[in-house]
């Protein structure tokens, strides 16, 4: 059992002494060992989460003002925009907010390819943060919908019929999701109730991240392990100033977009209202989405069993499995990859493999902005291929041929030999 801290005031020590919340927070977030070359790519986790609270506290703000009805919902909205008391403000802040958060959430999880994270013993931690991932998609999916404009319709009605192509259960879990037999008022009531309620289990698991990150400790450049007191800092003060300044800066460029271009990443369609009578030109789904959508799409006629005059999987199902198997493959990455050193700071070969396809994910988030006509089919196949081949193909097999170079000792070894 850890120490207690002895607190100077008397009120904090009362509590800590039938509560140890207070000796909790301060071993956890102020003497907590902390690898001392973190760099300022270590900080997007921090930067997460409070982005994870601004869009919470804005939610609960905006639900009080919003009516879950098809025909008030467009109404409200724009209400909130006109008459609220800063309703512009709290609408843009949660509104860009998305997308600032999946901006430093998939920096993140690029991070930790690139430093090899999820490796032992933090396999846990990395499916952690992928269940994270699926929660934003769906909280993020779920919210689209919720302005009731022509986009929020049709990408509620695309996205929710694709469950159709799921075998026996496919139908009944359209007319589950949908309350009825088309996306409707029944619908957008159980997407209003889900997008409430889906913040919350986020922040639970982003919890449980969080306590993991304490047990295993965290990564660094490296990949080395801790091996002294000598190789960490406490928390605070020294990363809680590094963070400060990230998130600082962060907030610089999250404040350009809310006053300068709160609809930079939105679709002007989504400014009519929605119309089922009316399909938009073309349904693109918000632009985080996007690279699973070229995957959704990628997935030719008779994908499978064509060469045999037979289709066992049409395109329709191969395409849904597809597009949840980029995320999925994702909880089998820490046994994919066979090379034992951790940061691609030591694997020449892997660094030229993950800017590959760091470039092939952008490409894919290009094609899936585009129309599925033309070249754009078969650049989107081919994406789509080489993003499978990467992790089962690639970092099985790199595992096996790769030449590392040395790994220092220890984590101060790099610094010391600077410095000398």
């Amino acid at each position: 059992m850890a120490t207690k801290t002895e607190f100077n005031n008397p009120v904090v020590r009362w509590v800590d002494e039938r509560l140890p919340v207070f000796t909790y927070l301060d071993h956890e977030y102020n003497q907590f060992p902390m690898p001392k070359n973190l760099n300022y790519w270590w900080n997007f986790g921090a930067l997460a989460s409070v982005v994870l609270v601004l869009m919470i506290v804005t939610g609960i703000m905006l639900a009080m003002q919003y009516t879950a009805h098809v025909s008030m919902a467009f109404e409200s909205v724009e209400r909130i925009m006109r008459d609220v008391n800063y309703g512009w403000l709290l609408r843009y802040i949660h509104m860009n907010g998305a997308s600032m958060f999946f901006i430093v959430v998939y920096i993140h999880v690029f991070r930790g390819l690139y430093f090899g994270s999820y490796k032992a013993p933090r396999e846990l931690l990395w499916m952690l943060g992928v269940v994270i991932i699926l929660l934003m998609m769906a909280t993020a999916f779920l919210g689209y919908v919720l302005p009731w404009g022509q986009m929020s319709f049709w990408g509620a009605t695309v996205i929710t019929n694709l469950f159709s192509a799921i075998p026996f259960v496919g139908d009944w879990i359209v007319t589950w999701l949908w309350g009825g037999f088309s996306v409707d008022n029944p619908t957008l009531n159980r997407f209003f109730a889900l997008h409430y309620l889906m913040p919350f289990i986020l922040f639970a698991v982003v919890g449980l991240h969080v306590v993991a990150v304490h047990i295993t400790g965290s990564n660094n450049p490296t990949g080395v392990d801790v091996q002294s007191p000598r190789d960490t800092v406490s928390f605070h003060p020294y990363f809680t100033a590094k963070d400060s300044v990230g998130l600082v800066l962060f907030l610089f460029v999250f404040a350009a977009f809310v006053f300068f271009a709160p609809n930079y990443f939105g679709e002007p369609d989504n400014y009519i209202k929605a119309n089922p009578l009316q399909t938009p030109p073309h349904i693109v789904p918000e632009w985080y989405f996007l690279p699973f959508y070229a995957i959704l799409r990628a997935v030719p006629d008779n994908f499978i069993g064509a060469w045999m005059g037979f289709t066992l999987i049409n395109a329709k199902l191969a395409g849904v499995i597809a597009m949840f198997g980029a995320t999925i493959v994702l909880f089998f990455l820490p046994w994919l990859d066979t090379s034992k050193v951790r940061s691609a700071r030591y694997r020449p070969v892997y660094k030229w493999f993950f800017w590959v396809f760091l470039a092939d994910c952008l490409l894919l988030g290009y094609i899936g902005s585009q129309p599925a006509e033309g070249a754009f089919i078969w650049i989107g196949r081919a994406a789509t291929a080489y993003y499978f081949a990467h992790f089962l193909i690639v970092f099985p097999v790199l595992g096996w041929f790769e030449t590392p170079k040395p790994l220092p000792t220890s984590i101060s070894e790099p610094v010391l030999k600077e410095n000398s």
